[in-house]
């Protein structure tokens, strides 16, 4: 044999120092974080549900599945092959899958068909499972989860449409009237292109056929800039109406069983959130059956806003734990200059960063599923908690989420900006959140309207932060600060977001000196309220304990 044959060219292609995938694990059990307030939170009882879905988020094949419905990006079709109008929306079977597996675990539905306490808190753990495989179904789950407060408001539409929309079975691979399906999907059309979100702008008409007066029945005419999830049965849509803007419901078919004339105009190009459809459509004369009084369009539709914004809370929490762990996965394999890259100081310092961030987002937002859980038991203090929890946790998660998945993809090097590592799905997913049901500058002017309306709330807010106090003496020092910034009221419009971050990260330390772990609450408390560190990621004052929440945070495969 010569040298040359000697040579084997496959020597070169040999892989080593690269980690293995993140896959057969189960992403319940290996989360502390959630697995933790999950128990905390009053849903011990559904430990055995979360598990059971954990494991099955974990699985190579659905991993794959959330791929294969991210780059196979849902196609419009306006017309058949006829000429016929027909407005469909096909999906990729693996979104179709994807759904299925959601509805099958309540996801949409489930603190609704069994309103036990903790209800909210269970469904908030799976949403955060299913969001880690791919987030883009969590937007027709979410809006069809967020539909029944609204639509309770006129019974004799609830008692309609709550068993179709309440149902296990996904039957969205297919576009007929909603009485001849097993299970029914509710969207969301608010918004147009001169308003956005001043809704009041709107200027679609919506003319009564039968007299009118809630549940009576509509004419819409008009059009909608952003339409989430067209393929759904039903829409709540905002209109004109004599009375004043006005909420109603439109269904994909008319009570006859024809099409509703509901045209999809085009789909949007969207950075992220690729496998979920969104559209611009309008209205001809649109069958649709009024939903409260007329005038009162966005105090009906404002509770399915609310647990919206809920789920904005709970999926940016899934994206922080993703990104935390792919991170740390990665470190933990693969090595540079002589040790694997988990031991080098400086990068424990990014993980154990990126690790903090993600618990006290999961910490705050399994809290607020329980507040939510409570108020709907007629909680007062619950009640007011959540009114100004809510914007004030969904504005300041939702500003740290492209950072944070910025950081975690550099964790993986180049590998990170590569499409295959699922890290620029993770980047291009992180600013949807801040957007979608009210944007960061929406959010606080939100709190400051809660302040005005309700000052009882502000008091309940400060009462849940100074629970830490005592123990934590940073923690007194931030609710001290927050009195004097709240006692200002003259210019506190353009400080809004300065006093709603200090809102939230007063109410994350807290949570985590009550109920996270010590060294996590430490570090938390160190580089958020007392400035001992800088404003990037990795930049923990010294003596933090990196090991342990590096270790706490570890899929450990």
């Amino acid at each position: 044999m010569s040298k040359l044959e000697e040579r084997s060219p496959a020597r070169t292609h040999e892989v080593s120092n690269q980690p293995p995938p993140l896959e057969a694990y189960n992403v319940f059990e290996s989360d502390r974080a959630l697995v933790e307030a999950l128990r905390r939170e009053g849903a011990d009882w559904a430990e055995a549900e979360a598990r059971e879905l954990g494991a099955i988020c974990g699985r190579s094949d659905v991993i794959a599945q959330g791929v294969q419905a991210n780059e196979n990006p849902p196609r419009l079709r306006t017309h058949d092959r006829f000429g016929n109008r027909i407005d469909e929306v096909e999906f990729h079977p693996a979104w179709h899958e994807l759904m299925r597996l959601g509805i099958s675990h309540g996801l949409h539905a489930s603190p609704w068909r069994d309103p036990r306490p903790g209800a909210h808190v269970a469904r908030a753990a799976k949403f955060v499972l299913l969001s880690q495989v791919e987030a883009g179904v969590g937007c027709p789950i979410s809006m069809t989860y967020s539909v029944i407060p609204a639509i309770r408001k006129q019974p004799e539409l609830a008692e309609e449409w709550e068993p179709r929309f309440t149902s296990l079975s996904y039957d969205g691979e297919r576009l007929v009237p909603a009485p001849d399906k097993k299970g029914a999907l509710c969207g969301m059309a608010m918004t147009e292109k001169q308003g956005g979100s001043d809704v009041r702008a709107n200027t679609t008409v919506a003319r009564p056929l039968n007299g009118g007066g809630p549940g009576a029945e509509y004419e819409l005419t008009g059009h909608k800039w952003f339409c989430s999830a067209p393929m759904c049965d039903a829409f709540l849509v905002l209109a004109q109406a004599d009375g004043g803007l006005s909420c109603f419901l439109v269904p994909r078919f008319e009570p006859g069983g024809e099409r509703n004339r509901f045209h999809i105009q085009r789909l949007k190009d969207k950075l992220g959130n690729r496998s979920n459809a969104s559209s611009e459509v309008e209205f001809h004369g649109t069958w649709a059956r009024l939903v409260g009084e007329e005038g009162r369009g966005v105090p009906t539709i404002i509770e399915m806003v609310n647990h919206t914004r809920l789920d904005c809370v709970i999926g940016v929490s899934a994206g922080f734990r993703w990104g935390t762990a792919m991170a740390i996965h990665h470190a933990s394999h693969r090595s540079a200059f002589g040790k694997l890259l988990v031991e080098q100081p400086l990068m424990r310092n990014v993980l154990a960063d990126l690790a903090i961030e993600s618990e006290a987002a999961t910490t705050g937002a399994m809290w607020l599923a329980r507040a939510f859980d409570e108020a709907h038991a007629g909680d007062e203090r619950a009640i007011e908690l959540r009114r100004l929890s809510t914007p004030v946790l969904k504005y300041w998660n939702c500003k740290r989420a492209p950072v944070h998945a910025v950081e975690a993809l550099e964790c993986l090097g180049g590998n990170g900006y590569v499409e295959e590592s699922g890290m620029p799905r993770l980047f291009r997913e992180s600013p949807l959140a801040s957007i979608w049901e009210g944007s960061g500058n929406v959010q606080c002017l939100d709190v400051l309207r809660a302040m005005a309306r309700d000052p009882q709330s502000v008091e309940a807010f400060l009462a849940e932060v100074a629970e830490a106090g005592g123990a934590e003496p940073r923690i007194d020092s931030a609710v001290a600060e927050l009195r004097g910034e709240l006692s200002d009221l003259e210019s506190i419009e353009s400080r809004a977001r300065h006093v709603v971050e200090r809102m939230a990260l007063a109410l994350q330390a807290s949570l985590l000196v009550r109920y996270g772990d010590a060294a996590v609450a430490d570090a938390f408390c160190a580089s958020r309220l007392a400035g001992e560190s800088g404003r990037a990621y990795g930049t923990l004052p010294p003596g933090t304990d990196f090991g342990r929440i590096i270790e706490r945070h570890s899929v450990g495969i």
